[in-house]
């Protein structure tokens, strides 16, 4: 397998999203400079009337690309990682994830 997409949904205690958001900021650069990284970055609901959208405002959704499985996973225990979820653990409810490749 080569190159994977991820999709982090991240569910934030309420009014807390701004406070995760610069956090998780801040550590981008450092994401963005790993072996394999080639997109990482955040994103929020925006309205668009469509039907079959389901808001969900205290929702930061993570748009990841790595080039293999294996960066991905070495990204997941890098120190900068485990420092980060160290500083949003308070302000984190859930987290869910998917890992996709693209056919």
């Amino acid at each position: 397998m080569s190159e994977v997409c991820v999709v982090v949904c991240v569910r934030v205690k309420p009014g807390q999203v701004e406070q995760f958001l610069k956090i998780f900021r801040a550590n981008v650069p450092n994401v963005l400079a790993e072996d394999g990284c080639l997109e990482y970055a955040p994103a929020v609901d925006v309205a668009s009337g469509m039907a079959a959208q389901e808001l969900a405002p205290e929702v930061v959704t993570i748009l990841e690309r790595w080039a293999s499985l294996d960066a991905l996973k070495a990204h997941s225990e890098i120190p900068h990682m485990l420092a980060y979820r160290e500083q949003v653990k308070d302000i984190v409810e859930e987290v869910s994830l998917k890992v996709l490749r693209m056919v």
